[in-house]
């Protein structure tokens, strides 16, 4: 997966708790069990003005221009909620966001992040409506600075945020690894355990 070192990017404000895996990618968006094409259907509920449409929604933040490209997506408590489908990562990765702000995260889609190469930044709810209202007050300060190796976001006017996140989501990240990219990191611990074993133990690796 792709590496996650430090990313300045526009950063969109959507302030809304308890946001769903079924709102960021519903179900009838997901065509098939794959990583791609997913990136259309993302928040397609409230992006589009009429179900299964693509017309947009002009007031939908995604849609403003002020917030085109955004890598960044500044969200309310409790984001990632509902079904554990890892499509809502998948689309909010494919579309680009790379990072998602958030007081709370669902333990699954939090999960899910970290393996896919997306990083759950978990800020106290004042610095969440800080940066919110940072951005939608003058869009030239909608973009925003976040770096894992320091565990830190930082806005345009210099006001600083720092956050936590355990080492081994935070080694992964950094590394571009995988769960079994992770595992393999100890391949010579895991062939002599194997080689040691085979000796101790013979009558398990008889075939």
């Amino acid at each position: 997966m792709e590496r996650f070192e430090t990313l300045r990017a526009t950063a969109a404000p959507l302030l809304r708790d308890n946001v769903d895996t079924d709102a960021i990618i519903p179900s009838r968006e997901m065509k098939a069990v794959s990583k791609s094409g997913l990136a259309e259907g993302l928040f397609a509920g409230w992006r589009y003005t009429t179900i299964g449409g693509r017309d947009p929604e002009p007031a939908f933040v995604l849609n403003r221009p002020e917030y085109a490209g955004a890598q960044i997506l500044i969200a309310g408590a409790n984001f990632g909620c509902g079904s554990s489908r890892e499509h809502a990562v998948w689309a909010l990765l494919e579309y680009g966001i790379r990072a998602v702000l958030a007081p709370s995260f669902s333990p699954i889609f939090y999960a899910n992040s970290i393996r896919n190469g997306l990083l759950p930044v978990r800020l106290p709810a004042a610095s969440i409506a800080a940066l919110a209202a940072e951005v939608e007050a003058d869009s030239s300060r909608s973009t925003l600075t976040v770096d894992l190796a320091t565990q830190r976001v930082a806005s345009s006017s210099g006001a600083v945020h720092e956050f936590q996140i355990e080492p081994e989501a935070r080694e992964m990240l950094l590394e571009g690894l995988d769960a079994i990219d992770l595992t393999l990191k100890h391949r010579a611990e895991i062939a002599a355990f194997e080689a040691r074993d085979r000796r101790e133990r013979p009558w398990i690796y008889l075939e």
